[in-house]
């Protein structure tokens, strides 16, 4: 999902990124795309460096964050937020965050595609308000065809310094979608949410953040002192 800079969308557009551009699709939700086949009618093309990337599922039926194939929570889809969202816990301290792998829901209840996925934490609030209040999501979706989630390496950097290197690894996604659906319908747009390489702990306000995926982009975070979490596009 994305909006060129000068035309600001709250839902934004579908777009298929391709090298520095990015194409505008007939589809008005990754959703919609990929229960189409994963194909849809090209539009208007836009240099890369002049759209604003949005969260790639800005309401996700349901999101559960798993920490082995065996064991997951449910997380607030209303938390999620977009690549440059500014982030906040409730009393503007400081802020801890897990970075994880997450997998899209497409059709017939099958994981689609994969994104970066950032679960921030406030230390102050207790179990489950903790991670409650921002789930980041970005920057792009890379379809299971395309991408082997089974060792990606993970960059993480705080203030343009690297603090973590990492990869994703051992987790067995076929496992974790068969219990996810278990009694259930997943639904496109379902987010699977892997473990996460290590807890990054001490982020203070007006830190920038970067996890970067190999294979999917670099998603950004800032967080900041203002009291409501999730200030800027989603």
């Amino acid at each position: 999902m994305f909006h060129p800079l000068d035309h600001p969308l709250e839902r934004g557009w579908v777009g298929r990124i391709d090298g520095d551009r990015v194409i505008q699709l007939a589809a008005q939700t990754l959703q919609s795309l990929f229960t189409g086949g994963g194909t849809a009618r090209e539009h208007a093309e836009f240099p890369l460096a002049g759209v604003h990337l949005l969260a790639p599922v800005l309401h996700p039926p349901a999101v559960r964050v798993f920490e082995d194939q065996t064991t997951f929570a449910f997380a607030n889809p209303a938390a999620i937020l977009g690549p440059g969202a500014r982030v906040a816990g409730h009393d503007g301290g400081r802020l801890s965050f897990v970075p994880r792998l997450a997998g899209v829901v497409g059709a017939d209840g099958a994981l689609a595609g994969f994104t970066g996925f950032v679960e921030w934490r406030d230390s102050t609030r207790l179990p489950p308000k903790d991670r409650d209040f921002a789930l980041a999501l970005g920057p792009a979706v890379m379809t299971v065809g395309a991408l082997r989630p089974d060792g990606l390496i993970a960059l993480v950097s705080v203030d343009a310094r690297l603090e973590l290197t990492g990869a994703f690894v051992g987790f067995d996604w076929a496992a974790a979608v068969g219990l996810a659906g278990e009694g259930t319908t997943l639904r496109p747009g379902d987010l699977i949410v892997g473990p996460g390489v290590q807890l990054v702990e001490g982020i203070p306000p007006e830190t920038s953040i970067e996890l970067d995926v190999e294979g999917i982009g670099t998603l950004v975070s800032c967080t900041t002192r203002q009291d409501v979490a999730g200030v800027g596009d989603g």
